[in-house]
């Protein structure tokens, strides 16, 4: 029996309920996805930070002032972007203490659950470089490249974490193929796609208005055609979203519903991508724009590891 007839025949969008899954407990469950949701509302507080002018609320790293780690008085009453910033900052401890959980909750299986501790390692120390790069963006003025640098970087951890959610989901050992190759290829390639559409935004953004700080400066490039060569891999994006959707529906393949889940998110992408350019990029728009540019990866994460199945899965079918 070839895979693809093997797939066709078992619904692997749904995960086999092995002994190795059923030994992952329901506060592991709920860490990992608090995990998850931090580093999208980190996105989140970061955004609000440079789309209010208060990058720069705190002036200095890692203390707030040369001498107070919290907002001074004379900060405080010179306005409200010392305590925007300092908000965000205390994202990052709280995100470290749940990536403590996280390897804590998974250090009882690391021997069985490799792949589930290595992920625990690798979001804990995303945790503090992501800190210490934010560091980096106060000591050099907001520099437009380190700030989309960070940006990416939070990113990153968006799809360590989602990487997790899936991974908790599934049996350990050998995985198999649960897509033809010429469609995990061509999931690779959006991927890939994917991925040159948020640089170009992140260039996008490092030359429009939105700096984070009336002094801080920017990379230089003409936002205007940026804006339009951003938008040139994000439309074939949404093409190669769209033909990996009906082909995945068409051969009842295991990421249907996720490739689906990642062609809606595109499409509320796109608007609101147009709606800010047309608009003057209003602050809440930009925002949005930046959290769904998480999500689209997210989702994109999942649909990648969707293209294997379990080879336990295999030999029930």
């Amino acid at each position: 029996m070839s895979e693809v007839q093997a797939d066709r025949r078992t619904d692997h969008s749904r995960p086999s309920r092995s002994a190795g899954v059923a030994r992952i407990g329901t506060p592991l469950r709920v860490v990992a996805w608090l995990n998850f949701l931090g580093n999208v509302i980190i996105i989140g507080t970061g955004g609000a930070v440079r789309l209010t002018g208060s990058g720069l609320g705190c002036p200095t790293w890692p203390l707030c002032t040369a001498d107070s780690l919290v907002p001074t008085p004379a900060l405080v009453d010179d306005g409200v972007h010392s305590l925007i910033e300092f908000g965000n900052r205390l994202m990052s401890p709280l995100l470290g203490l749940l990536a403590l959980a996280l390897l804590v909750l998974v250090w009882p299986l690391r021997r069985d659950r490799r792949d589930l501790f290595a992920i625990s390692w690798i979001v804990l120390a995303g945790i503090v470089a992501q800190a210490v790069v934010g560091g980096i963006t106060v000591w050099t003025g907001l520099n437009p490249f380190i700030v989309g640098f960070h940006y990416v970087a939070s990113l990153i951890l968006v799809c360590v974490t989602a990487a997790l959610l899936v991974r908790l989901q599934v049996p350990p050992g050998p995985r198999v193929a649960a897509v033809p190759r010429w469609y995990g290829v061509l999931t690779h390639v959006t991927t890939l796609v994917l991925a040159i559409t948020i640089v170009f935004g992140v260039l996008t953004t490092g030359a429009g208005p939105h700096s984070g700080d009336a002094t801080a400066g920017r990379n230089g490039f003409d936002a205007t055609l940026l804006e339009h060569v951003h938008a040139w891999p994000g439309y074939a994006l949404f093409a190669l979203t769209l033909a990996l959707t009906v082909a995945a529906w068409m051969g009842r393949l295991a990421p249907r519903r996720w490739v689906t889940t990642l062609l809606a998110i595109e499409v509320v992408q796109i608007a609101v991508g147009l709606y800010q350019a047309r608009n003057g990029l209003p602050e809440l728009a930009v925002g949005v724009h930046m959290i769904l540019a998480a999500l689209t990866a997210a989702t994109m994460t999942v649909v990648v590891l969707r293209l294997r199945r379990s080879a336990q899965d295999t030999a029930a079918s």
